[in-house]
């Protein structure tokens, strides 16, 4: 990375109280140049530009940890997590807490364990698997303090997918657009079925950034019905 998106990245890292060193910063660097590499191989990302990479790749996917209660939530899953984003920027500020990064395309999977061995992080594995599937798995199931998603789905869906992983007392934090006021009352219901509530939106330090994103945070208040999530394919037929 050139000298001027290191310091960009190291001021968001300021901006949101990271303490890092330059062992952190080398990882950031090894990782933007393996997506980089892959991409030429298997779809990861559309964005090559520096400074966008690391606008929308790294400080966006870090932009959670200025939520006050992060501190208290040690065991993260990150569904849908493609190249890694959120979950391989914030097990790289966060080496104290566990990750495991969930994907449906085993080539996208393969790419995050070899990133995992290469820069050294001892705190993250990757898994092969429909959310659909391991969210019924009581390996996985409330299994975990956080989980964080940038996939694309509408949050009534999205929600279905990611808040069965969450303990009760833990939360979920969905990536979303920031001019999602009608999305976020259309899933006000689902969200209230499986046992969550929409506790905060939080768009802090996102417009320095020049960021479309707005991180809804919600909590797990209660077990999730047993009849969810749905078999592959239900929540997006037929949203609850």
């Amino acid at each position: 990375m050139t000298e001027n998106n290191i310091v960009l990245l190291e001021d968001a890292l300021h901006k949101l109280k990271i303490v890092y060193d330059n062992e952190m910063i080398d990882k950031f660097i090894e990782y933007k140049k393996m997506v980089l590499e892959w991409n030429e191989k298997i779809n990861l990302t559309a964005i090559v530009d520096e400074k966008e990479f690391i606008i929308k790749h790294f400080i966006d996917s870090i932009m959670c940890a200025s939520f006050p209660d992060l501190n208290k939530l040690d065991k993260v899953i990150d569904v849908g997590t493609g190249a890694g984003f959120p979950g391989i920027p914030l097990s790289i500020i966060f080496p104290d807490k566990e990750f495991l990064l969930v994907d449906s395309l085993n080539k996208r999977v393969n790419f995050l364990s070899e990133v995992i061995e290469n820069i050294g992080l001892n705190n993250v594995k990757a898994l092969h698997g429909r959310a659909e599937d391991l969210g019924q798995n009581k390996l996985y199931r409330e299994q975990f303090d956080l989980c964080v998603s940038r996939a694309v789905a509408k949050l009534n869906v999205l929600s279905e997918y990611c808040l069965p992983f969450v303990k009760i007392g833990g939360y979920f934090a969905a990536y979303k657009s920031k001019h999602i006021k009608d999305e976020i009352d259309e899933s006000r219901k689902a969200i209230r079925i499986l046992g969550g509530e929409i506790a905060e939106h939080h768009e802090e330090y996102v417009d320095s950034y020049f960021s479309d994103h707005q991180i809804i945070y919600i909590k797990k208040n209660a077990a999730t019905p047993l009849q969810f999530p749905r078999k592959a394919g239900n929540p997006t037929k037929s949203p609850l």
